[in-house]
């Protein structure tokens, strides 16, 4: 028996295929990282792990502190994933009880009334049978579906990390963008205020016989049209606020945020090696744990192909009479075992292991692709920052000269030498170029959440539970459960 045993086992052993983590094509550096402006970029280090899951600290700002805190605990897509991570985990404790015996009760009473031969009588039944069924793990079957299982949860906390890694970064690019939003309208406001003084004064010097109607007219055609622009911003600004309301769990129409502004540029972002980037991305750790699955999936149709053996006992006891029900000489046991085997389906079975084996391709297809796209965005990202970095200076230099163009051509109009519009185009000029520089300040600011978001929020693939940690009732950090309606 024993030699029967160890043989069994390592059959079971060879029917899954040893898992090894696909391999992705990597560079050994960023390609942008330093494409332009070389020093604005450092390499990673055991330092920046400090502000892991809480990387919005890093821009400085309490406001948006507040407001990621509150995501994390009422934001309804971080609720669903912890959710369904909690289902995959039960589904885990599930696949793993199969590896023991089901045991269970089946009381019974009866009364039957005979009349066959002349024989005429009436006969009590009371049983109390204990009903004992186990399959043993000989093709390591119940092994796979637990390997299974393993991995499907763990790609669900991984996937949990995603969910809360999108919505806080989408929830900084939002609150950065409705600040930016909020400068614009700060220029329109002041803009619109010069604009009425400056339609003032050409109504006086129209009166005067100074100016003509033409100038009167040029100078509330643009008062209207900046009126018209800053609507629009407005429209612009309340969207956000609204997308802002439903990240934090809160309905729009019960929730505001004042004005607000950016203050100072992005700060420096640890970017690190495309290496680790398949460690710090939740996303392509699911995808990595999905081809876990599948491999695991091609052992299990391979079990098919064995005969599923079942062992059952039943033992308890067995009376006529009620007062000698529970008795020992009324006691009754049996044992057996049954076994069952497909011999023939016109390769139905040959179908489902080629089937396991495409799906295995395409998951590998499918992560190496998430890791290809994750290398992208990374790339993507850093050439944002370091371009509008660049823009941003140049957009600068432009909006300075632009405003001293101004002083010096409304001074000429005021000395009569030119007319109001050139005042009027230069004005418009100016306005458009310190829009430009709040909106790439902004634009800054959304490209340094993506960065951090691309290079995976400092999550690590460390952090996926593993092994007991799997079978804790412990709520996802962040996700706090809600109890079902009674």
């Amino acid at each position: 028996m024993p030699a029967l045993a160890a043989v069994l086992f390592a059959q079971a052993c060879s029917l899954g295929p040893k898992y090894r983590r696909p391999d992705v094509p990597s560079a050994p550096a960023f390609k942008e990282a330093f494409a332009v402006g070389e020093g604005i970029w450092r390499p990673a280090d055991p330092g920046d792990r400090v502000r892991r899951g809480r990387w919005w600290e890093i821009f400085g700002d309490a406001r948006l502190n507040a407001l990621e805190v509150q995501a994390a605990a009422a934001n309804q897509t971080v609720r669903q994933a912890a959710a369904q991570y909690r289902e995959a985990r039960d589904q885990l404790a599930y696949a793993r009880s199969t590896y023991f015996p089901t045991l269970g009760v089946q009381p019974s009473l009866s009364r039957d009334k005979v009349n066959a031969g002349g024989f005429h009588g009436r006969f009590n039944n009371f049983d109390l049978p204990g009903v004992a069924s186990w399959e043993p793990d000989f093709w390591g079957q119940i092994g796979l579906n637990v390997d299974i299982a393993a991995a499907g949860a763990q790609a669900g906390a991984a996937q949990l990390e995603n969910a809360r890694l999108s919505v806080q970064s989408e929830l900084a690019s939002d609150y950065f963008s409705m600040s930016e939003a909020d400068m614009e309208g700060v220029m329109l406001s002041s803009a619109i205020a010069s604009y009425r003084v400056a339609l003032d004064l050409t109504q006086n010097r129209f009166s005067a016989g100074i100016a003509s109607q033409a100038d009167v007219i040029q100078a509330r055609t643009q008062l209207d049209a900046t009126l018209a622009q800053a609507t629009d911003l407005a429209l612009t600004r309340a969207q956000l606020e609204h997308a802002i309301a439903v990240l934090v769990g809160r309905p729009p129409s019960a929730f505001s945020l004042s004005t607000g502004t950016i203050s100072g540029v992005p700060p420096p972002i640890p970017v690190g090696v495309p290496s680790q980037l398949l460690e710090r991305r939740p996303d392509v750790a699911s995808a990595e744990r999905q081809v876990a699955a599948a491999n695991a999936t091609v052992g299990l149709t391979r079990v098919a192909f064995f005969p599923s053996i079942s062992l059952t006992a039943t033992g308890g006891y067995q009376s006529a009479t009620f007062a000698q029900w529970i008795a020992w000489p009324q006691r009754a046991w049996s044992l057996g075992a049954s076994s069952a085997m497909t011999l023939f389906n016109f390769g139905g079975l040959q179908a489902e292991l080629h089937g396991a084996k495409a799906a295995y391709e395409a998951s590998v297809a499918a992560y190496r692709q998430t890791a290809l796209a994750a290398f992208q965005d990374v790339e993507d990202e850093l050439a944002a920052l370091s371009y509008l970095s660049l823009e941003a200076g140049e957009q600068d230099a432009a909006t300075r000269e632009a405003e001293q163009a101004l002083t010096l051509e409304m001074q000429r109009y005021k000395g009569g030498v030119d007319s109001y519009l050139n005042v009027i185009t230069q004005q418009n000029i100016t306005l458009g170029n310190e829009r430009a520089s709040a909106q790439l300040l902004g634009r800054r600011m959304v490209a340094a959440v993506s960065l951090i978001r691309a290079l995976g929020g400092g999550w690590d693939q460390a952090l996926i539970p593993k092994g007991g940690a799997l079978a804790s009732d412990k709520t996802p950090a962040d996700a706090t459960p809600v109890k079902p309606a009674r």
